[in-house]
């Protein structure tokens, strides 16, 4: 008998690691997940950001534990895996969303912010959803992995927005996400990335500041910035099977923002 949409939504009994959990949109992340039922790790680099994060999911009935790593470092990677495994069991979910931008001309861009944001963007996601593939998911041959890309990933920018190395970064998480669901399809993995357009948080502050809230909002045809909520659905059917026979796919949540730029 088929299953009910609640049934296909509800990820009671599983267990995700979300990266860049502590605020922002990993946070918002983390809370769809724990509202739908799954354990939750969360991982930032800040053990006082993590434990007011932990605290606020919690004092919403989810399950959460934290741990304190640098996903662009491979020896925290590795830890953070074989902690999470340790204390939490097998990993259902991850979520790959630490991230890092800087803006800066492409003439002037300086090379070890380059490789700031790419270690960070995309190799740290590759090392990641490497460990938890074998140590966890390729063996029960089952799994869900949601890369956090962006529309910067699309296209290039509006005038003004000077961040080469984060856009490259996330047109290479989008191929990076085709290219693992398509290997990784015989294990029953299901690979899908997020492409969010402009969300307020501490990353988008400065560009928020110098551009203005309401000129951003502008170039969406909804008229608006992304809140709090709007990444919990495509986040929840990406994990879930409601979501099993979507991989390779990525989705803007960017109130249009795409449509226009021809994405």
């Amino acid at each position: 008998m088929a299953r009910t949409v609640d049934q296909l939504f509800n990820l009671k009994g599983r267990t995700a690691l979300v990266t860049g959990g502590s605020r922002g949109l990993g946070l918002q992340l983390a809370h769809a997940l724990g509202e739908a039922g799954a354990r939750i790790m969360i991982s930032a680099r800040k053990s006082d950001e993590l434990e007011l994060a932990m605290a606020e999911l919690q004092a919403a009935g989810i399950d959460t534990r934290w741990c304190a790593a640098d996903c662009s470092k491979e020896e925290d990677l590795k830890r953070l895996a074989q902690e999470t495994m340790q204390r939490m069991g097998d990993i259902d979910i991850l979520v790959n969303n630490a991230g890092a931008a800087w803006g800066a001309p492409a003439e002037d861009h300086p090379l070890p912010a380059w490789d700031k944001v790419m270690n960070l963007n995309i190799r740290g996601y590759f090392i990641l959803s490497q460990m938890i593939g074998k140590m966890s998911m390729i063996p029960r041959r089952q799994g869900r992995i949601i890369n956090l890309a962006s529309i910067a990933g699309l296209g290039g920018n509006p005038a003004g927005l000077n961040t080469i190395a984060y856009n490259t970064s996330k047109g290479a998480v989008i191929d990076f996400t085709r290219a693992l669901a398509a290997e990784w399809g015989k294990y029953g993995i299901n690979v899908n990335a997020i492409c969010p357009g402009f969300f307020p948080s501490k990353m988008t502050e400065a560009t928020l500041q110098a551009m203005g809230e309401q000129t951003l909002a502008a170039h969406a045809p909804l008229g608006r910035l992304g809140d709090e909520e709007d990444l919990k659905g495509v986040c929840l059917l990406f994990a879930s099977d409601a979501g099993k026979h979507m991989t390779g796919q990525w989705l803007a949540v960017d109130g249009g923002v795409s449509c226009v730029i021809g994405g």
